[in-house]
């Protein structure tokens, strides 16, 4: 079988329900909706991470984050020693497996797995890189809250050349033009919905501002997110022009649960958190002729899921010094395996948590005595089920804890450097 093109897309802070085809009620997603329809809408997948460098670092890596130390913690720029930490050269990550494969691959949007000139995306495997390397950046300005301006191309820093997420769907379309006549692995990382919230009609196209947490409203945010939407449809019309979507696999999924504007009901909990609503994420496969469209799946899927799956379609393989922590979708989508059972797991500072069919054991903190929540019979985790079922609460008890023997050791909980989100109770 011909070698797919793959185009990966990781939106920023999306939320399980922001897009309309996933219950959004007060905007529409046409274009992602649409992709949906053509493929496979998930209803149980989720993010390495409730996070968002840990879950880079399980895509890059292909395994938990846990298992390398720039996945332990966020932001790794700050971390337990002060050490700048980020995903090492020589690491054998994804890009670097597919270009081995033979594909041309770009990084166009964040980066957030360590800052240069130690790391970046060049180093890790990528041909071409345009993007942010550290989190978020003023739309406009590309400023950080710092006030470092964060956007570069390659290795030199990039001019500003308007919206972001529009300039990232033009670097994109650009690549996929350059690049039809070979397989392409393109990873789309757009930085919406992440702070700040800027919407394209702002009037400071040419502000110097640094990005910022405060401010927003529900307006601006659905005004980002139809930016989005847009660019979705932009690449998605930009592949069917040039002849590739009989040939391209394309993904869509989110780093990690939603902010403050985000949609998540019926779930709880947001960004930072291990509930629901902090680590499960919209997730939409299409791959016409391969995968059957209109399809909605209960399969559960994870981050690291999407790394076995590309690298399976490519027909590359892993690195086996570093077996992969995901499994190889594809099976499954194209109807020819039934849903698999297994067991995923999640580790922040100061929470835990494991799935294992509708049950999820959950400690908020060390200190917290375990729950046992049926996401089946409450998927909003307010009825325990632990005086009920304590063997059911037991095994997956010593399931966690033989995996948490596999990874590194949990760190401190991090302290304030002046970063965002290093409370992980904040909601």
């Amino acid at each position: 079988m011909k070698q797919p093109n793959i185009v990966f897309v990781l939106a920023d802070d999306l939320g399980w329900g922001d897009l309309s085809c996933y219950g959004r009620p007060d905007y529409v997603t046409p274009r992602m909706d649409r992709l949906a329809a053509e493929g496979v809408r998930l209803t149980e997948c989720y993010s390495g991470s409730a996070t968002c460098s840990p879950t880079r670092i399980a895509l890059l890596t292909g395994r938990y984050p846990a298992r390398h130390p720039a996945g332990l913690a966020e932001p790794i720029l700050h971390w337990v020693h002060g050490d700048a930490l980020g995903l090492e050269p020589e690491f054998p990550a994804l890009p670097r497996l597919l270009s081995g494969a033979g594909y041309a691959t770009a990084l166009i949007g964040k980066w957030h797995c360590g800052e240069p000139p130690r790391y970046g995306p060049l180093k890790s495997g990528f041909d071409e890189y345009f993007g942010l390397t550290s989190t978020g950046a003023a739309y406009f300005s590309y400023r950080g809250e710092d006030g470092r301006y964060l956007a570069m191309a390659g290795d030199e820093q990039a001019p500003k050349a308007g919206y972001l997420t529009h300039v990232l769907t033009d670097r994109a379309c650009d690549f996929i033009e350059r690049h039809r006549e070979r397989p392409f692995y393109l990873s789309l990382h757009y930085t919406a919905p992440h702070w700040p919230w800027e919407a394209p009609y702002h009037d400071g196209e040419f502000d110097e501002r640094p990005a910022t947490t405060n401010g927003g409203s529900i307006a601006i945010f659905a005004d980002m997110i139809r930016a989005l939407d847009d660019g979705v449809g932009r690449v998605l019309d930009t592949i069917q022009r040039l002849g590739l979507d009989g040939n391209t696999l394309v993904v869509l999924t989110s780093d990690n649960g939603g902010e403050r504007y985000s949609y998540h009901y019926p779930l709880t909990g947001y960004i930072r958190l291990l509930r629901e609503g902090g680590i499960r994420v919209p997730g939409i496969v299409r791959w016409r002729g391969r995968i059957p469209a209109g399809q909605t799946s209960a399969q559960m899927a994870i981050t690291m899921d999407w790394t076995a799956t590309f690298l399976a379609a490519a027909g590359a393989q892993a690195d086996p010094r570093f077996p992969p922590d995901g499994e190889n979708l594809l099976p499954v989508f194209a109807g020819e395996r039934s849903l698999f059972d297994r067991t995923l797991f999640w580790r922040t500072p100061v929470a835990s948590a494991a799935r294992r069919g509708p049950w999820k054991y959950f400690r908020e903190t060390d200190a917290d005595a375990p729950r046992l929540f049926n996401l089946v019979r409450d998927i909003r985790e307010y009825a325990t089920f632990q005086d009920e079922y304590p063997e059911v609460l037991a095994a997956l008890e010593r399931s966690y804890a033989d995996w948490e023997r596999t990874v590194l050791p949990r760190p401190a909980a991090p302290k304030a450097h002046g970063v965002p989100g290093l409370d992980f109770r904040i909601f």
